[in-house]
């Protein structure tokens, strides 16, 4: 294939990275009504949880296991001030800073758990739904085996089996909640993959003697991968909630390693029925706050990209100037 001229092969595979990266956002841009209000808003809501984790260093005005400060001991269950705008917990830590530097271990165990479920779920997805056979069935009954399980089980038995090995910080509530999540991709990618592998471009290619995987990574893959965001954002949402539970249960992240929503709003239970509410609300907001963002962010996402359910921009026509034109020209 001749490059334009004027332009080397670098620019010309340029400048279709490019046509590929607008082709994908193409959808996002024709969103029109609830939809697109969704999921802005969900972006937006997310962002700020995401560049509150970035520069947690930097707007947190202790660290996560602070409870002094130039020698004195902050005091305990301190109502919310000009010192510590969001009080103060019974290990004298002040709040703000354990929310701060909570919303980058609740972001750093969703993108680990999301990194490793999409990466086992969507390959053994594919090569289950294409390749079929006694593969296809013994993934699939080992993923129903895995869904007979409800999620919240499943992730505490397999954080308590970690938990003498690993011990008990991000890498094990991650692998925990990765467990929970592979079969939900896997079966959304194999269902489509199989609905796939029977449409005429495949069945070209392979009469044309191109080799499965070539097949599955050129043209299977990419049409596939356009329900794993949605589904991924979703996910992301959950398992907030997943990691929140397990840290609420005493399964999450230790104390000593990191701050933690779901922790905090246990230890703050207690303290409700003594009327201090400072402890358990903030962390409270901020898990459903972050949920709530992620949320809107893959129904949008879902909407956007599904083609019978997305709202394109319309238009009206006006044909009283065509038809003024033409009895003029007459």
């Amino acid at each position: 294939m001749s490059t334009p001229a004027g332009m080397g092969p670098s620019g010309w595979r340029g400048a279709r990275r490019l046509a590929g990266v607008r082709r994908a956002f193409a959808p996002v841009a024709e969103a029109r009504g609830l939809t697109r209000s969704m999921l802005w808003l969900g972006c937006a809501i997310t962002l700020v949880f995401v560049a509150i984790a970035l520069f947690a260093p930097v707007v947190a005005p202790y660290d996560f296991d602070t409870f002094e400060a130039d020698g004195s001991r902050f005091a305990q269950l301190e109502a919310p001030s000009w010192d510590h705008p969001m009080g103060t917990n019974v290990q004298s830590t002040d709040v703000l800073s354990r929310i701060i530097w909570g919303t980058r271990t609740e972001l750093k165990v969703v993108l680990v758990s999301l990194l490793f479920s999409i990466s086992i779920g969507v390959p053994l997805g594919l090569l289950s739904g294409y390749f079929g056979g006694k593969l296809d069935r013994l993934l699939v009954l080992f993923m129903d085996a895995l869904f007979v399980f409800p999620f919240l089980l499943l992730a505490i038995v397999i954080a308590f089996l970690l938990a003498d090995r690993v011990g008990q910080g991000i890498l094990t509530a991650a692998i925990a909640i990765t467990a929970v999540y592979i079969p939900l991709y896997f079966r959304v990618v194999r269902n489509h993959t199989i609905s796939i592998r029977e449409e005429p471009f495949v069945e070209a290619a392979r009469a044309l003697g191109a080799r499965p995987f070539t097949i599955i990574r050129k043209y299977v893959f990419f049409n596939v991968v356009q329900n794993v965001p949605p589904l991924a954002t979703l996910n992301a949402a959950d398992a907030i909630l997943t990691l929140a539970a397990l840290g609420f249960l005493g399964y999450g992240i230790q104390p000593t390693q990191g701050a933690e929503w779901g922790y905090d709003v246990n230890r703050a239970v207690s303290d409700a029925a003594s009327g201090i509410w400072w402890t358990g609300l903030f962390p409270g907001l901020a898990i459903v706050l972050l949920v709530v963002g992620l949320t809107l962010v893959g129904e949008g996402l879902s909407e956007t990209m599904n083609p019978v359910l997305r709202k394109r921009p319309t238009g009206t026509v006006d044909f009283s100037s065509d038809s003024g034109s033409e009895a003029a020209g007459s």
